[in-house]
C-alpha cells in the first residue's frame, strides 16, 4: 500500500500492552469528559504533554482493536486511493468496487486511465451504506411484529 495507508499487525506482546494501555487512558478520558484538550505526564521525562481530545479519542479506538489483536490501518481523509487499497478497505471485492464506482455509488476521479477513490468518498458511502441497513433491518423489524412473528 501506499505511504498515506499506516497498517501494523499486532504481536502478542503489542495486544498486552496496548490492553493495559488502553485501561489507562480510558480512566484518563473519563475524568475530562468534556475537555477539547488533555494534558498526560510522560513519566520517564515528566513532560507534559497536551493533546487534543478527538486525538486521544482515536488513539483509544487504535488501542481497542490492537487488544483484541487486531490489525489496524489509519489513512487519512484526503488520500487518494487506488481500486484495490478502496477494495482491501471496504473488504469487497475489487470487480465488486469498480461496479459501486460505475453506478456512481462512490465518487472518484480519473488519473490517466486510473481511478483514484478519495478515503473520504469511501467513508460518506459506508455511512450511507450503513444507515440504509439500518432502515432496512427496522422495517424487517416492523413487519416481523406486524406479522406476529416475533
Amino acid at each position: 500500500m501506499s505511504k498515506t495507508l499506516h497498517t501494523a499487525q499486532p504481536d502478542a506482546d503489542d495486544v498486552a500492552v496496548a490492553q493495559h494501555a488502553l485501561v489507562s487512558l480510558r480512566k484518563v478520558l473519563s475524568v475530562h469528559p468534556n475537555d477539547e484538550m488533555v494534558a498526560l505526564k510522560i513519566e520517564e521525562t515528566g513532560e507534559e504533554l497536551t493533546l487534543p481530545r478527538f486525538a486521544l479519542d482515536l488513539l483509544v479506538r487504535v488501542l481497542a482493536n490492537v487488544a483484541a489483536g487486531h490489525g489496524v490501518t489509519m489513512v487519512p481523509r484526503h488520500a487518494e486511493l487506488t481500486t484495490q487499497q478502496a477494495a482491501d478497505l471496504l473488504n469487497v471485492s475489487r470487480p465488486f468496487l469498480i461496479r459501486l464506482l460505475d453506478d456512481q455509488k462512490i465518487e472518484y476521479k480519473l488519473v490517466g486511465s486510473h481511478r483514484r477513490i478519495k478515503a473520504s468518498s469511501l467513508e460518506e458511502f459506508r455511512r450511507r451504506d450503513d444507515a440504509q441497513r439500518r432502515e432496512a433491518a427496522g422495517e424487517l423489524a416492523s413487519l416481523t411484529q406486524e406479522m406476529g412473528l416475533a
